[in-house]
């Protein structure tokens, strides 16, 4: 099977120059040596394999020690393999019809193949975990009540998830021909990377949410880098002559990857460290060192790329080119391409090793009920100052706010290079919508929404009907639209494709009905604070940000349907729209009456149990509360009756003006005078004939009839 659209010749010149199988497998023996042998040192150093154990204390075994962290490190690049592969299919290299043929379809096979492993592995770990947790030998650990044991804890259910997600991707991988299919194979294997990131070290942390988002978002953005050169590696061994158009898309996405693991790798560290000092006089600062150092030279080794292979490659793509690449370019990028995967298989060996060290901060360090809950300590008394200038470690938050503003800062960037514009109105009301968006999660007013019934009601008012108002109005997906790269070759499904695809299609369309909408927004009112959820999700880390995510997405397509400008599967008249915001606003208004007026306190366990020194009277906080949400419901009323008026006069000047280009193309029609010249001496013609008529008798037939106008 040939490679999709590569030319017969091109497939003889890329069939020469394949790598030898002999050169490959005497990288990847050596690869592995090195990855065990750092995988082994660096537990020694951070104390993550146990060694003698004290006299009278149980011992799981070196089969459990030793055999854990390496089951690890298999997952985690069984995972990145998988990855890599399926990535490679969707994005890297180029289709011409939108189906997986050639190497994108041996691609896909291989990662089901990958993906089957990848699904046993961590059933190993459940096992060797057993006999981690309990301490006893791996033959004892096959009793069923251990084995039931441990899936009442955080670790049996997040191995469990990822080896049913895993075989989930396996099983799928058959069934997938095209583009669009395998985008959603690749979201399922990135899903099935994280439920251990939900356990260990970061669950533990008392920034909790900071924490585990953060590490969320590291284990993605490492596994997009090292996959996509994975990838990569594999089409320079296959010999493809389309090898130039993966690289240069890599190089994009590799630059953003390495920027987010920098970042998201830093928070991480700094949750578990106490200090700066603890860097350089413990074990785990140690590793995070030796981690740190390594990202530092994979950089290197990537900023070598763009030096000595890109120019090369992105002429090639430029042209068109599918024949021979140039063969210093080729050998450089295999050379330095194979050093990289070795240290990155080096630094998820240390990152293995380090989730198994002690931390300085201890993972037992909440110990109040109120640190247990929100992460953090309670808060003083709220004044202006902690509300305006307060700080809550809310790891959605951060996220939700960092990426929003580096794509839309990205997409701009891209349009004016261009030479393109983009209103900057829009650039103001995106950025606008990002602050209400970070005062409401990790700003003064999301620290006190933790802790006080009527804080969380204004951050939920902001988040649901504030600040989507300003990021359906800055139109981000057509920004997307414009921003995101187009085909490479004639009839490929590229990423600008995929959105469009997803914009209309029928989850897309559903979604955006007016009653669809309108329901999801309201239904989520009543369903949630009406009801025992509320209390539950209050108690979870995870729970709150749900609600926070919720909040903003509901809001988010209401407001679409009512303001938006972005396109859509359908076209709503401004009036519908302003009867649409007619029918939801009373009944909000009506949810906030009855939370003003109930003398029962929602989630009252919760709040009771925070025991706040301030604001003790709990009914009297959700009266606050309820009020604030009834008053706060005027505010976006007079935003979108702003922005309907002037879409509205907009529309209606449009639509003039094409009556008017429409009129002048008529046949026969020459270039029109003014129209108000046009009109004027009409009226005037008419007056005229009216005095005429005038002047003559009643009975004279040639008057014309009175108007009844």
């Amino acid at each position: 099977m040939s490679d999709t659209g590569a030319s017969p010749v091109a497939e003889a010149v890329s069939s020469e120059r394949a790598v030898g199988t002999g050169v490959v497998a005497r990288w990847a023996g050596g690869t592995f040596l090195i990855t065990v042998s750092v995988l082994v040192l660096a537990l020694v150093l951070g104390h993550g394999a146990q060694g003698e154990v004290p006299e009278g204390l149980p011992d799981p075994g070196p089969v459990t020690n030793w055999g854990l962290p390496i089951l690890r490190t298999l997952t985690d690049l069984a995972g990145v393999l998988t990855v890599g592969l399926l990535l490679t299919a969707v994005l890297l290299l180029p289709s011409t019809d939108g189906q997986l043929r050639g190497l994108c379809f041996r691609a896909v096979r291989a990662a089901g193949r990958v993906a089957l492993v990848w699904s046993v592995i961590p059933l190993g770990s459940y096992l060797l975990t057993v006999s981690d947790i309990f301490a006893v030998p791996v033959a004892n650990a096959l009793s069923a009540s251990l084995l039931r044991g441990l899936f009442d804890i955080s670790v049996g259910p997040a191995l469990l998830a990822q080896s049913g997600l895993a075989a989930g991707v396996a099983v799928l991988s058959r069934w997938t021909l095209t583009v669009r299919e395998g985008s959603l194979l690749l979201g399922l294997a990135l899903a099935a990377l994280l439920p251990p990131a939900l356990t260990g070290h970061s669950a533990a942390a008392g920034s909790h949410s900071l924490a585990v988002v953060s590490l969320l978002v590291h284990v993605v953005a490492v596994s997009l880098w090292v996959g996509g050169l994975v990838g990569l590696a594999w089409i320079a061994v296959i010999g493809s002559g389309r090898l130039p158009y993966g690289v240069v898309r890599f190089s994009v996405l590799a630059l953003w990857s390495i920027a987010v693991v920098a970042i998201s790798g830093a928070v991480n560290a700094a949750v578990r460290l106490g200090s700066l000092a603890d860097l350089v006089s413990t074990r785990y600062g140690a590793l995070v060192l030796v981690k740190a150092s390594a990202i530092v030279g994979l950089g290197l080794l990537g900023w070598m790329h763009r030096r000595r292979t890109m120019p090369v490659f992105t002429d090639r793509v430029r042209s068109a080119d599918d024949g021979d690449t140039d063969r210093v370019a080729r050998r450089a990028f295999a050379s330095l391409a194979g050093v990289e995967l070795t240290v990155m298989a080096m630094t998820v060996a240390v990152a293995v090793a380090l989730s198994r060290t002690p931390p300085p901060v201890p993972d037992d360090a909440l110990t109040s009920e109120v640190a247990t809950l929100t992460g953090i300590s309670m808060p003083p008394a709220p004044s202006v100052s902690q509300l305006l200038g307060g700080y809550y470690p809310d790891g959605v938050g951060l996220v939700l706010v960092l990426f929003g503003a580096a794509l839309y800062a990205a997409g701009v960037a891209t349009l004016r290079r261009r030479g393109d514009s983009w209103p900057r109105s829009r650039t103001v009301s995106w950025f606008t919508g990002l602050a209400v968006v970070a005062w409401s999660t990790f700003g003064g007013l999301g620290l006190y929404s933790h802790v006080l019934f009527s804080a969380h009601m204004v951050s939920h008012m902001l988040l649901a009907m504030v600040a989507p108002i300003f990021l359906v109005l800055a139109a981000p997906m057509t920004l997307a639209l414009r921003a995101l790269p187009g085909p490479r070759v004639p009839g490929e499904v590229s990423a600008r494709t995929l959105l469009t695809t997803l914009l209309h299609s029928r989850l897309s369309r559903l979604l955006t009905h007016p009653i669809v909408a309108a329901g999801l927004f309201i239904a989520s009112l009543y369903g949630l604070y009406f009801t025992n959820l509320f209390g539950a999700l209050m108690r979870s880390h995870l729970g709150h940000a749900a609600m926070e995510v919720h909040f903003l997405a509901v809001g988010c397509l209401l407001f679409y349907v009512l303001v938006g400008v972005d396109p859509g599967p359908r076209r709503i008249p401004p009036l519908v729209r302003f009867g649409l915001l007619l029918v939801v606003l009373p009944l909000h208004a009506f949810f906030s009456i009855t939370v003003m007026s109930a003398e029962t306190v929602l989630a009252g366990s919760y709040w009771t149990s925070l025991n706040r020194p301030f604001s003790t009277d709990l009914v009297a906080d959700q009266h606050l509360g309820g009020s604030i949400s009834w008053a706060l419901g005027e505010l976006p009323l007079l935003i979108v009756l702003a922005a309907l008026f002037a879409q509205w006069f907009r529309s209606d000047s449009r639509e003039a003006g094409r009556l008017d280009r429409s009129h002048a193309r008529r046949p026969g029609s020459a270039v029109r005078p003014d129209a108000l010249d046009s009109y004027n001496a009409y009226l005037a013609r008419l007056h005229a004939g009216d005095q005429a008529a005038g002047d003559r008798p009643a009975d004279d037939p040639k008057r014309p009839p009175a108007s009844h106008s």
